[in-house]
């Protein structure tokens, strides 16, 4: 379900012009069968996301993983209240053309430190920040190559000087063995399962 960068980086996408200083890390196929308009239904899974059983971090490996992050940005200090968006960095809406910026802006996520930058036909960001990095999920909806759609992941991240590159570094293998494979397979499950309820 990994794809290549360019499976983002080749598609017109706005957030090309908002956050042209960031580095894709991953793209993901996402197993959201679907059709044309979809995106607002996979949208509303993603913000509505309660922790119950079946949702990412319902499962034990992600559950632990976060938890240890959790810890550990205690004790550090990584995500104090002046290391966020507002504060360490502006938030993307700033560089919002006229267009996104007087468009739906989407929701934020329910029970994670991301905050909507904005909603188009088929792509939605949202944008999180800390004393490490400043990072983007890029959700977007693409033709799947057999007549329907489905969704994509893209995350997209700005370390904060050395200290940002070593976490990004130190957690790539946590990333790819316990959290993407649990998210997306309970992202599966909830779409297939019929999806967050209308807004």
């Amino acid at each position: 379900m990994r794809l290549p960068k360019t499976a983002h980086t080749s598609r017109p996408w706005r957030i090309h012009e908002i956050a042209g200083d960031f580095t894709v890390e991953d793209v993901w196929a996402l197993p959201t069968p679907g059709g044309p308009d979809d995106l607002a239904r996979l949208v509303r899974q993603f913000a509505n996301d309660d922790r119950a059983a079946g949702t990412p971090l319902s499962s034990p490996v992600p559950r632990m993983l976060f938890a240890v992050r959790w810890k550990l940005g205690k004790l550090f200090g990584w995500d104090s209240p002046d290391s966020g968006i507002g504060s360490r960095v502006r938030t993307l809406r700033d560089r919002l053309p006229a267009d996104l910026r007087d468009g739906p802006r989407g929701p934020d996520l329910r029970t994670a430190p991301f905050t909507s930058v904005y909603q188009t036909h088929d792509e939605w960001a949202a944008e999180t920040a800390n004393r490490t990095v400043h990072g983007v999920l890029h959700i977007s909806w693409v033709p799947d190559g057999a007549g329907g759609h489905r969704g994509q992941m893209a995350v997209l991240t700005k370390p904060n000087g050395a200290l940002g590159s070593l976490y990004l570094a130190g957690i790539k293998p946590f990333r790819y063995l316990g959290v993407y494979p649990a998210l997306i397979r309970a992202i599966g499950a909830e779409w297939r399962a019929g999806g967050a309820p209308a807004a």
